[in-house]
């Protein structure tokens, strides 16, 4: 409708421009060809007998002179231009005038015809067809899908099984309710998608459309709220109208915390424009009037912020929790993203998928399109493993910074801050295996040692943390055993800044101290900073928590002093190795240690290399995603 009306008012317009045009340039033709005399001029001609013909044409009298030429002259209303023509032999012929009534009343009407045209083009410009005109706030932005380039379904959604589950029983009621009302049973009003960023929450809203094969409104929930006050509640209104129409249908309303929020608690009290739009959304999902068919997904990464009323059942009676995956879903979402992408035959996806705790689906696609770009800027036609390690090794540390300039003693440390590291967490047995060592900086670090757990972890136990505490603390005793108590250096700034926190959940959180007890102190220990939650606890109390973070961290470095003492050997070959090499893998680091060289095909020459001593200490590195204790966190460079 709004293109035909667009349309018809460029038609009506070319029409009445072409009819001004016609209504001026009619009978003009010898007007133009003729040339502008006075009437004085005229007079004195006729009265010469210069004149062969004259034509009167209202107000304008056009004449042709005995040489042949044309003249036009307006004549005075008082003026007997007739019987002065007739009295000197002119002939003279009339015509009838070429402007009749209707067209000067059309002429006196076009200016207003051509003004109330050009409003109407703008007020259907303000209004944009119903949607996002300045006339049309109260129109809703809900955006239809058709999906019929780009399906998602769920073969696309891999790694959240059990939110995949929890929605097929809505795709299987679009597709046959009868299934479910012969039983008594009702769709339910709305699913609302729990978890954090980048989970797929969204993707997963769109399969279920594309698995049910019915119409999929998207809106964000931003897009309801306005400064005007009763903007939203319309909107509302108008996207549940235009689903009603399209049902049986799903409306997915992406970060619906932002119009979603509890009420009572934003300015202007409970009459805000946000309030008022939830308001609105409450009585549409479930009020005195059914929206039988229309189906409200919503999604949002913090659901503590809800208005209980928006959580009820009845409103979104389900919650689907979509968290981020584990190593099985990991391996699945990876082979999702890599189906367009030719990898190498040394690609192994659950070596990868082992290699990228904590990672969301977003971080997942986003290291395949890593991958894939290294290997394109060096030429390469399929991707290989060694451009995943690398792209991994991007994404979790930051991109290689080998244009800084580093001395050899700042090499140096470093190299032996990371062996430190390596040595102790290869000699715990519940550490994490060792996955790399690298003295190669990046980002803010000057090296790490990443480890890598064989599955996610999903409790800890308090001799596993004990073990990490050592293996964090580890940076610093070598540093110390190096160089000495009074040499030791700001290196190891991250890594005490890491073991404080392990340390301190250990005591606040999670009981481990048998002198402080089972008591959570979180909202205590945060009246330290001056953000008390009301909880009081004494002076004694305090001190007591901080020997114990205390006697964890002491018992840590001790452990981790002993080891690197007892290992000297190996530890300094590694040291060396790392300076050699600068990246050392886990098999690698193994035979470095024995004295062996790196690779088992390269010969016995690099032995004697790797027996040199050293001479400094190491500064520790900023931890991967992986394993954030292990290596000893972000610390400041050395200054020159």
């Amino acid at each position: 409708m709004g293109n035909a009306r667009n349309i018809a008012f460029w038609v009506v317009l070319f029409l009445l421009i072409l009819s001004l045009f016609n209504l001026f340039s009619d009978g003009s033709g010898s007007v133009q060809n003729a040339e502008a005399a006075s009437y004085s001029e005229f007079v004195r001609a006729v009265e010469d007998k210069q004149v062969a013909s004259a034509v009167i044409d209202g107000e304008k009298v056009r004449y042709r002179t005995n040489g042949g030429q044309d003249f036009v002259v307006i004549k005075p209303e008082d003026a007997e231009i007739t019987n002065l023509l007739i009295d000197n032999n002119v002939p003279v012929r009339a015509e009838q005038q070429e402007q009749s009534g209707f067209q000067s009343f059309l002429l006196s009407l076009l200016p207003f015809l051509l003004l109330i045209g050009v409003w109407i083009y703008f007020m259907n410009r303000m209004q944009g067809g119903g949607k996002g005109g300045a006339m049309g706030f109260g129109k809703s932005k809900a955006k239809l899908l058709t999906e019929k380039h780009g399906r998602v379904t769920f073969d696309d959604v891999a790694g959240i099984d059990e939110a995949k589950e929890e929605l097929e029983e809505i795709v299987e009621f679009l597709r046959n309710p009868q299934k479910f009302s012969r039983l008594g049973g009702k769709i339910p009003k709305g699913a609302l998608l729990v978890g954090p960023p980048g989970t797929g929450k969204t993707l997963l809203a769109r399969s279920v459309a594309g698995e049910a094969g019915v119409p999929f409104f998207t809106i964000s929930g931003s897009d309801f709220v306005e400064m005007f006050v009763g903007v939203g509640a319309s909107r509302v209104r108008d996207m549940f109208e235009q689903a009603k129409k399209n049902a049986p249908c799903i409306v997915f309303i992406d970060e619906i915390d932002a119009v979603g929020r509890a009420r009572g608690q934003g300015y202007g009290g409970g009459n805000d424009e946000r309030e008022q739009t939830l308001n609105q959304l409450l009585v549409e999902m479930d009020g005195f009037e059914a929206n039988e068919g229309v189906i409200i997904i919503a999604a949002t990464n913090r659901r503590d912020v809800l208005d209980p009323a928006l959580l009820r059942p009845g409103r979104f009676d389900r919650q689907v929790t979509v968290g981020n995956p584990d190593i099985k879903g990991r391996e699945k979402i990876l082979g999702v993203h890599a189906r367009k992408t030719p990898l190498g035959p040394d690609v192994d996806l659950r070596i990868i998928a082992r290699g990228t705790p904590g990672f969301s689906g977003a971080d997942l696609a986003n290291l395949v399109n890593e991958a894939a770009l290294g290997a394109a800027r060096v030429g390469r036609r399929f991707v290989t493993m060694e451009d995943f390690e690398s792209a991994k090794d991007k994404v979790m540390m930051g991109a290689e910074r080998r244009s800084m300039v580093l001395t050899d003693e700042q090499k140096e440390k470093t190299a032996y801050h990371e062996a430190g590291h390596a040595v102790v967490g290869l000699a715990l047995p519940q550490c994490d295996p060792v996955y790399k060592a690298t003295i190669i900086p990046r980002g803010g670090a000057l090296g790490m040692v990443v480890s890598l757990p064989e599955i996610d972890r999903l409790n800890w136990h308090k001799s596993e943390c004990e073990e990490k505490l050592a293996m964090t603390m580890a940076g610093k005793a070598a540093e110390i055993i190096k160089y000495g108590e009074e040499n030791v250096s700001n290196g190891p700034a991250g890594d005490i800044q890491q073991a404080s926190a392990l340390a301190r959940a250990m005591v606040l959180q999670w009981g481990m101290s048998d002198k402080v007890g089972n008591i959570d102190y979180r909202e205590a220990a945060e009246g330290y900073s001056g953000n008390t939650a009301g909880l009081s606890v004494s002076a004694h109390t305090k001190e007591l928590i901080e020997d114990e973070v205390r006697r964890f961290i002491t018992e840590a470095y001790d452990r981790a002093f002993q080891i690197l003492t007892d290992k000297n050997a190996e530890w300094e070959r590694l040291a060396q190795g790392l300076l050699e090499y600068e990246t050392l893998t886990g098999d690698e680091i193994k035979r470095v240690m024995n004295g062996e060289p790196p690779h088992s095909d390269d010969g016995d020459g690099g032995s004697a290399e790797l027996e040199k001593k050293p001479s400094i200490t190491a500064i520790p590195k900023t931890k991967a995603k992986a394993k954030p204790a292990d290596d000893g966190g972000m610390e400041p460079e050395p200054s020159a």
